[in-house]
């Protein structure tokens, strides 16, 4: 019989491969009596089926943080740790950073992994491209939780998440309200619902107000100060510039801002930006941003709480939570300017007043 935690015992291995229990140990403790055939038998079914010694179970007192695929970490993700680590707390675990391409041997099951690594659970940051990393940890039971990503298809995946789709909309009506119909987007290149969300809100607004955005203004880049530069140029480069940008990511919208006050584009009286922010980066900057704001550190608190909860048999309930998003309207949207402004081939604002 499975034991409660999803992770199989020696008795079901035996049962499964048709050995004797006392074979099955011999074998996992790789004894020299055994042959190397049975061995491969059973390492083989123990993997599959999320085998780990009880004693190392008993190691296991933290929670893992996994950001699948590139493990850079970024200040959205120390925001979510540190509201991970203040839920953990109340049920006295702690938080481990798992980088799983360099850790994950290729012969051990997710579970073997995790509680190699004294793991009890894990959070996971997951993109769309990454789901099937979540769905075998699934399918293994190990206790999961999901930030910043939704599978409203699977009841099983239990996630935290933020829906900024209906502010991201309200931003396009504000600016639209301001006058605005040349507009522009600048996602993140790397796919996930958080992103999704906001494209579909800026696309959404615009269709409300009949506004048709051309393709080329709907722009994907890497989400860093960089690829912020880099959209401004390209955007207001354009023959007829947008007078108004929506940014979905923080880091974006700063590096617009920078390149502005460098080429000398006034912000808002030459160009509005509306960006995202996911803690305070709005008011590190000048003028201060505009922004579709979500509480990054609820996110990871939310997630931290019910996860230490489950671990510790508190809980048996699914996670299934969506936070809301907010609309903060500061100083870097203002009514279009009166003649078109965009930057000349030697990088210069030309145009305007």
């Amino acid at each position: 019989m499975q034991q409660e935690d999803g992770m199989a015992s020696v008795r079901e291995i035996a049962r499964n491969t048709g050995l004797s229990a006392a074979t099955v140990s011999r074998a996992l403790k790789a004894h020299p009596d055994v042959s190397d055939a049975t061995r491969s038998l059973v390492v083989t079914e123990a993997k599959r089926s999320g085998y780990v010694p009880t004693a190392d179970r008993q190691l296991c007192t933290s929670v893992g943080y996994m950001v699948p695929g590139d493990p850079k970490l970024w200040e959205y993700d120390w925001m979510l740790l540190d509201g991970v680590m203040k839920g953990l707390r109340q049920s006295k675990l702690d938080l481990k950073i798992v980088d799983l391409q360099r850790s994950k041997s290729h012969k051990e099951s997710f579970t073997q992994f995790f509680v190699r690594r004294g793991l009890r659970g894990v959070v996971v940051r997951s993109a769309l491209s990454q789901h099937s990393i979540v769905e075998d940890i699934l399918a293994e039971q190990f206790p999961c939780v999901v930030v910043a990503e939704r599978f409203e298809n699977r009841e099983d995946v239990n996630y935290v998440s933020c829906d900024s789709s209906g502010e991201t909309t309200n931003a396009v009506n504000h600016l639209s309200d301001l006058g605005h119909q040349r507009m522009a987007l600048v996602i993140h290149r790397r796919a996930d619902s958080d992103h999704l969300d906001r494209q579909r809100g800026f696309l959404e607004g615009c269709d409300t107000r009949d506004i048709a955005p051309e393709k080329r203004t709907v722009i994907r880049i890497d989400a860093n100060i960089e690829g912020g530069r880099t959209a401004l140029n390209r955007l207001m480069s354009l023959t007829e510039p947008p007078t108004a940008i929506v940014f979905t990511d923080p880091m974006t919208a700063t590096g617009a801002l920078l390149r502005a006050q460098e080429v000398g584009l006034k912000i808002p009286e030459d160009l509005s930006i509306v960006g995202f922010d996911d803690g305070m980066q709005r008011y590190r900057v000048y003028p201060t941003l505009t922004a579709v704001c979500q509480d990054t550190h609820e996110i990871g608190l939310e997630a931290g709480i019910w996860l230490g909860r489950k671990i510790v048999g508190q809980v048996s309930e699914p996670l299934h939570k969506i936070l809301p998003a907010t609309l903060e309207i500061n100083q870097t949207t203002g009514v279009p300017p009166q003649n078109t402004v965009r930057l000349a081939p030697n990088g210069n604002a030309i145009g305007g007043p």
